[in-house]
């Protein structure tokens, strides 16, 4: 469990922050980039559970699960090395395996597509459209950090954040 005993440090500034690691990075340090992406994501998926949780109860639970996977995703990118029996944490495949499952089932009920189609519709299909985009540009950020030498992206993650997008698309149907 994290506590935040105290909101700011300071220690940013200088504009640089700390990865889980301790390691000092720039605050637009291509890793950085990629987990404040994935937060803008977070962000954005709450702003279509605010128009689920009356309407879609199964839908907010989903989602809801998923906003607490992207922080195991977060912190496999910051490097963390705090968990629970201080073992790092991480995304791991059980959680790209539920994941695919979720897109199935929503996809079953669903006609094939013909077409493309436009964002929008409903608020939560719209918000779920824009958490789509913004997921898609964190999966772009993390790829270009894994072909940076000396880093490196764990096999996992890549592939929940990728799923993440088609289930936001099937869902923002």
């Amino acid at each position: 469990m994290v506590v935040l005993n105290r909101i700011y440090t300071r220690t940013g500034d200088d504009g640089t922050t700390s990865l889980g690691s301790g390691e000092r990075r720039k605050k637009y340090d291509l890793r950085v980039a990629a987990y404040g992406t994935l937060d803008e994501v977070n962000a954005t998926i709450g702003l279509a559970r605010v128009h689920t949780g009356g309407t879609d109860p199964a839908l907010d639970t989903v989602l809801a699960r998923i906003q607490n996977d992207l922080f195991d995703v977060e912190a496999d990118l910051c490097l963390s090395t705090k968990g629970p029996g201080g073992a790092r944490m991480t995304v791991t495949d059980a959680q790209v395996a539920w994941l695919e499952q979720q897109i199935d089932q929503l996809n079953a009920d669903l006609v094939p597509l013909r077409s493309f189609i436009l964002p929008g519709g409903r608020p939560t299909a719209a918000y779920l459209h824009l958490a789509r985009t913004v997921c898609r540009r964190a999966e772009r950020l993390m790829v270009e950090l894994n072909d940076q030498p000396g880093e490196g992206v764990t096999a996992a993650a890549l592939k929940y954040v990728n799923r993440l997008s088609d289930f936001l698309f099937v869902a923002g149907r």
